[in-house]
């Protein structure tokens, strides 16, 4: 007999982990005295107490401050959950697939709305090196030490750095906010509704913390 709240899987798969998906922002967090990153940190730990050998990754779910709709369906949304994902195409069958912001790693190529950006071999090497480091701040430091040789006359220094972020800014046009400051540390790049990440066959895979 069929234990019925045993759900049926698709043949040739098995359960290798769950995603949790959280609808908060940070004011309401803060009015119940708490943070996104307390509340993640809290779940972590958690996580960590039932099962040790668990792993663990969270990311920040961005979205247009204009969006509308309960917390949890915007997040569901933003984080390409398939359901929502789904649901959206259905209630907007017409949407322009060209806008938003495309980051072909293969290619080595940025879109915004369907038009290729003109960034740098070294602009898309900065982008990149973020992207695939999604949620985790990046230290300037760790990114001039990644993206320039040591002695390199051109290499630029902790705070210099910071002259080819807002370079790299610019050419993101409306999207600029994709890559966002954490200040006294670095920068950091957040999964984004209206971003679209291509890996392709050889590209390099990101980072998970």
């Amino acid at each position: 007999m069929n234990d019925q709240s045993t759900p049926v899987l698709p043949a040739g798969t098995s359960p290798r982990g769950f995603a949790l998906y959280v609808g908060l922002d940070e004011a309401s967090a803060a009015a119940d005295g708490v943070s996104l990153n307390i509340i993640v940190e809290a779940l972590r730990r958690t996580i960590a107490e039932l099962s040790p050998r668990a792993e663990t990754y969270a990311t920040v779910a961005l979205a247009p401050q204009s969006a509308g709709g309960r917390d949890i369906d915007v997040v569901r949304l933003a984080l390409k959950e398939p359901g929502a994902v789904a649901r959206a195409k259905q209630s907007s069958p017409n949407r322009d697939t060209n806008i938003g912001v495309t980051v072909d790693i293969s290619r080595k190529r940025v879109e915004i709305d369907g038009e290729n950006a003109a960034l740098t071999y070294k602009e898309f090497e900065l982008l990149q090196y973020l992207v695939l480091r999604e949620g985790r701040t990046i230290e300037r430091t760790e990114l001039v030490d990644a993206l320039w040789q040591a002695g390199d006359d051109g290499a630029p220094g902790e705070r210099t750095i910071d002259v080819h972020v807002r370079r790299l800014r610019s050419k993101l046009a409306r999207y600029e906010d994709i890559v966002r400051t954490v200040r006294g540390i670095g920068y950091r790049f957040d999964r984004h509704a209206d971003v679209t990440i291509r890996y392709g066959a050889g590209a390099p895979s990101p980072d998970r913390f």
